[in-house]
């Protein structure tokens, strides 16, 4: 049984000293591969660099995250691009899209950092249409403003992820009729998280992925933890339970399905 993690942040093991540890904990959890992703220039370069060091296991994405998008957000977006130049290139753009919980209280700055947001997510998106690559997106509280973005800029759906789902089964019969899919975090392990655990089995597992999003949410039973890339079992298990397969053939179906979207190499041993 192999496992692979979608969607990680790795540099701040790094910055800890924590990382050799982290990654010895993902092997023994038999935990292949994991991607790094992007969330802001800062971290781009960190994660290229472990994608070159740990060749066989992590990949990596840059993107700009809408809770880094500030006023001069432009600035870090036009240093995008020069990542799929590189001969070790990312295998995504994102995460980006929009975060509307972690707005300003004052509702004229939280309208400025809305504006900015926007502006930001369709330039990633014009940015992603002209490489063809994987899109990983971010949305919180802004699924229809989401939605007609992506709608809006011509990015083919089926290069679309929309990470850590947390919206509802009706809303995910939206994403996956265009084409897109979602992959889901520990949420799914939640007792009070009814509404996403419907929407893993409204997707179900032809083009389902799953992620820790590390250091961030830990699902049960290492809950109130720091999160890491070894955990990502517990929800590869915990989807299986709610898709009624067998962990072994599900585990196999999310490398798979994993390795298709990121066009990800099988690890040699």
């Amino acid at each position: 049984m192999e496992w692979i993690d979608s969607h990680c942040h790795l540099d701040g093991y790094l910055r800890q000293g924590k990382l050799e540890a982290v990654l010895d904990r993902a092997a023994k959890a038999n935990v292949t591969q994991m991607i790094a992703i992007g969330t802001e220039l800062d971290d781009w370069t960190i994660n290229h660099d472990l994608s070159l060091q740990y060749s066989q296991r992590i990949s990596y994405t840059v993107g700009l995250h809408p809770c880094h998008v500030t006023e001069s957000w432009d600035q870090q977006v036009n240093a995008l691009e020069a990542y799929f130049d590189r001969k070790h290139k990312p295998v995504a753009l994102g995460e980006i899209g929009l975060d509307y919980f972690h707005l300003p209280k004052n509702p004229e700055d939280a309208e400025g950092i809305k504006r900015f947001q926007q502006s930001a997510f369709e330039r990633q998106l014009a940015i992603a249409k002209r490489l063809g690559c994987p899109v990983v997106i971010h949305s919180r509280d802004a699924y229809d403003d989401t939605i007609e973005t992506i709608d809006a800029s011509g990015v083919d759906w089926n290069k679309i992820v929309v990470h850590c789902f947390s919206y509802s089964s009706e809303q995910i019969k939206v994403i996956n009729k265009r084409g897109g899919r979602a992959s889901f975090t520990g949420i799914v392990t939640y007792k009070n998280a009814p509404k996403v655990q419907k929407a893993v089995i409204e997707q179900g597992s032809d083009v389902l992925m799953i992620e820790t999003d590390s250091p961030y949410l830990s699902p049960e039973p290492h809950r109130g933890k720091t999160n890491e890339p070894a955990y990502v079992a517990e929800i590869g298990k915990k989807c299986a339970l709610l898709l009624d397969e067998p962990p072994m053939e599900l585990s196999q179906k999310l490398a798979e399905n994993t390795r298709k979207f990121f066009s990800l190499s099988v690890p040699h041993e």
